[in-house]
């Protein structure tokens, strides 16, 4: 009878360790999906940030080429350094680029603005899904994901200052005195000196 009784406690420790067992490894797969989405929303993140940094950086670019091509125009000069001058550039090009370098596609890129400045919102799709799992969803669910990023002057200029000279401060860096007449003697500053460009979300 004894032998019998320690034969049937074993018949039903069976069922119970299968169901354990089983639990444990429905969860593991389970953490794992979500690990595997966590990665591609990580990735869509990524190239939203850099499809709204690009757009950013490419109308900067356009900001710092009229403040150069002003420099013989005392108020026009002024205007683009303290963007009060109007820009026409999208970033749409560039922001799709770099949309395409991280494995994704533009959506779409609004212009803005943040703080009174011009920004630029890009919206992207993951050209990857979080990849199989247990959860169907994964395998055929692109990541979504959006991004603001803001340009922003760093320069000011000293009222009073002498007209022969185009003279300015950028942010920490040494003050910029520029003699018009003589511009191919001179390292002009670049776009980076005069605008700034970051990611407002």
């Amino acid at each position: 009878m004894r032998g019998v009784r320690l034969r049937d406690d074993r018949g039903q420790t069976i069922p119970i360790y299968v169901v354990v067992v089983g639990s444990l490894l429905f969860l593991a797969f389970a953490y794992f999906a979500f690990a595997q989405a966590a990665v591609a929303r990580n990735g869509a993140q990524s190239a939203a940030d850099a499809s709204a940094l690009a757009a950013a950086q490419d109308v900067r670019d356009e900001l710092a080429d009229g403040f150069l091509n002003s420099l013989d125009n005392q108020d026009d000069w002024v205007k683009w350094l303290l963007m009060e001058q109007p820009v026409h550039g999208t970033g749409e090009a560039a922001a799709s680029q770099l949309a395409g370098d991280n494995d994704a596609t533009l959506d779409g890129l609004a212009p803005t603005t943040v703080a009174g400045y011009p920004a630029f919102r890009a919206s992207i799709t993951t050209n990857y899904t979080a990849g199989k799992s247990i959860l169907p969803v994964t395998s055929k669910s692109h990541a979504k994901a959006h991004a603001v990023a803001v340009i922003e002057p760093r320069c000011s200029v000293t009222p009073g200052n002498d007209t022969d000279f185009i003279e300015f401060t950028c942010g920490d860096d040494p003050p910029w005195k520029i003699d018009p007449k003589h511009l191919d003697d001179l390292a002009l500053p670049e776009a980076k000196d005069l605008f700034s460009v970051h990611l407002a979300e």
